[in-house]
């Protein structure tokens, strides 16, 4: 007799299964643990990078990641004004401005800001500066779609009940509609705030003081002192006490805004 379709699918699930299990058999006889601890998980070398993993690098990289956020919150929201603007040049400049740098490497606008800018216009950043300029005039252009986004999804009927009440279109922007379009888009705005963590990575390459280090220059600089790449997985640890946090954040959010997006359709049902 012919097998359901259902026990066909069990078969094959219960068939990955196995072989799942025979991998991990057979990686774990084969491999040489001995060097996998040495190489990932060696004791000295892990107490070696405290605390400055900690009260350098990991405070660092915060830092960083806020300024970088911070100052492209900022700019993303004027350019997401910009861009829903009825004036025309308005919206061009805010358009070549989130194409141009939705376009680019970070890494370029790293380089630009650290050693362009310095040879072409004499201009010197110290590294909070160069950090903040970099990762907010990238993260920027994707803030500013992600805020047009969210000003958009507002119902019409807020601005038109706004402009009832005899407010202006640009008091009924900063007061009724803004407010709520950050309500919607606090769950993608975290997402970008993850993105410029591990961004923040790439001021590496211009160079940092003892002090100045981030995460991933005190991990390589690990690796180069001990030969252990127990260093690198300790920084990718630190990020991970960054990150998961604000990926649960990410989605509480979009859980809190489903359920007030649900409860107000079932209000005007």
């Amino acid at each position: 007799m012919a097998m359901s379709r259902r026990k066909r699918a069990q078969l094959f699930r219960g068939a990955q299964y196995a072989l799942l299990v025979i991998v991990i058999l057979v990686a774990a006889f084969v491999a040489d643990w001995g060097e996998i601890q040495r190489a990932f998980f060696n004791v000295d070398a892990a107490r070696a990078q405290f605390p400055g993993v900690i009260t350098t690098a990991l405070v660092n990289t915060i830092v960083y990641t806020a300024l970088g956020f911070a100052f492209g919150l900022a700019v993303g929201l004027v350019l997401a004004l910009m861009k829903l603007s009825p004036v025309g040049p308005y919206r061009w400049i805010a358009t070549v401005y989130i194409e141009f740098f939705r376009g680019v490497p970070a890494l370029l606008v790293f380089i630009t800001l650290g050693f362009g800018a310095p040879l072409a216009f004499g201009l010197k950043f110290d590294i909070y500066s160069t950090v903040m300029l970099s990762l907010g005039l990238v993260g920027s252009a994707y803030i500013a779609e992600t805020i047009r986004a969210g000003i958009q999804a507002v119902p019409a009927g807020q601005r038109e009940a706004a402009r009832s009440l005899g407010m202006s279109q640009g008091r009924a922007m900063i007061s009724i509609v803004i407010p709520q379009a950050f309500r919607i888009i606090l769950p993608p705005l975290t997402n970008e705030l993850i993105l410029l963590t591990k961004d923040s990575s790439l001021i590496y390459l211009l160079g940092l003081a003892r002090d100045e280090y981030e995460l991933t220059k005190f991990g390589r600089e690990g690796l180069n002192a001990t030969g252990s790449l127990t260093p690198i997985l300790l920084a990718g640890l630190c990020y991970l006490i960054i990150t998961i946090p604000l990926g649960y954040l990410s989605r509480y959010l979009e859980r809190r805004t489903g359920r007030k997006s649900q409860r107000g359709l079932e209000v005007e049902a």
